[in-house]
């Protein structure tokens, strides 16, 4: 399956919105939040723009102050925004990120609806996709119908254009009518791509399997994915490629902040490598300098605020591994 020559390395679509994170209190003793760019789909694409992939976004946001910020963050950091549709009527979706001393968080969403929501089959640009190297998606483009159904289109299109299909199901609870709702477009997701980044807490959600490898080898019985990325945060991560199981210890950081983007910047470097060396004949070694870039990256970003603005060089990311490899 090697990845056909094409104007745009990667498109994604999905979610683009604000989040809010706690950032200190107020003279009066109130929380403070700042409104970073947020939305896992962008955040990828930011960190593929940093490593010099040609990036382009499908979406929707409202046509509103936010939405106008969020238009300006994506084309700032060199993701193409000429597919992103503005809202006259919906606004621009919110997340208010409730960060925990470890960088854990937990999220809220304003979004009955929110603009990401009202993306319509019609809005698909299919040449747009038809020119894509690796076409990416989530699942918070699933909960609704409106953009399910356009989703659902996107993964047409990119399948039957030779596209390499790359699958982060990001699940978050509290934006699905029901997790057995959740669990049915996960399934559908894991039956169209080629490559899949998957959590710890997704893998056990998804299969009741408390051991990962459990877990990874009863998804394999049932879907022929070529390779999977498992993150497990403060464990490192793991790729999954033919016979090949391959492990990387983390690199763990005293100044760790917060943890948002993280999962986003190491699904982004393992795209970066399947770019670089196709699908069909990756090696322990590639998967190893693949994880351990991704591994290197996803740390940086832990601490740093927010994720989309400030993702880290290549070279920057290579010099950090080679600090810690002395």
């Amino acid at each position: 399956m090697g990845v056909k020559m094409k104007n745009y390395d990667i498109t994604a679509l999905g979610e683009l919105l604000i989040d809010f994170t706690e950032n200190g209190k107020s003279g009066q003793g109130n929380p403070l939040f700042e409104a970073n760019p947020g939305g896992a789909p962008c955040n990828v694409l930011a960190m593929l723009s940093k490593l010099g992939h040609k990036t382009a976004f499908i979406g929707k946001v409202g046509n509103d102050f936010f939405g106008k910020q969020l238009k300006d963050a994506i084309t700032e950091v060199g993701i193409c925004a000429d597919y992103l549709c503005m809202d006259e009527e919906i606004h621009t979706t919110l997340a208010m990120v409730h960060t925990y001393p470890d960088g854990d968080r937990d999220f809220s969403f304003y979004r009955n609806p929110g603009a990401d929501m009202m993306l319509m089959e019609a809005e698909v640009p299919e040449e747009l996709i038809r020119d894509s190297r690796i076409f990416h998606f989530g699942t918070l483009s699933m909960t609704h119908e409106t953009v399910r159904g356009a989703t659902k289109k996107a993964i047409a299109i990119a399948k039957e254009s030779g596209a390499v299909l790359s699958f982060d199901p990001n699940l978050r609870p509290p934006l699905w009518k029901s997790l057995e709702d959740a669990k049915q477009q996960t399934a559908y997701g894991l039956s169209q791509c080629d490559v899949l980044k998957i959590s710890d807490n997704e893998i056990q959600w998804f299969t009741g399997e408390e051991d990962f490898d459990a877990g990874i080898q009863k998804l394999r019985s049932q879907y022929a994915i070529p390779l999977i990325m498992l993150s497990m945060g403060k464990e490192g991560s793991r790729a999954y490629y033919k016979d090949l199981r391959v492990e990387v210890r983390p690199f763990l950081q005293e100044q760790t902040i917060e943890t948002t983007g993280a999962g986003d910047t190491f699904g982004a470097c393992c795209l970066h490598y399947v770019l670089q060396y196709g699908l069909d004949d990756l090696d322990e070694g590639k998967l190893t300098q693949m994880l351990t870039f991704a591994n290197a990256a996803a740390s940086i970003i832990t601490t740093r605020k927010g994720a989309l603005r400030v993702m880290p060089e290549g070279r920057e990311v290579e010099e950090f591994i080679k600090s810690r490899m002395v």
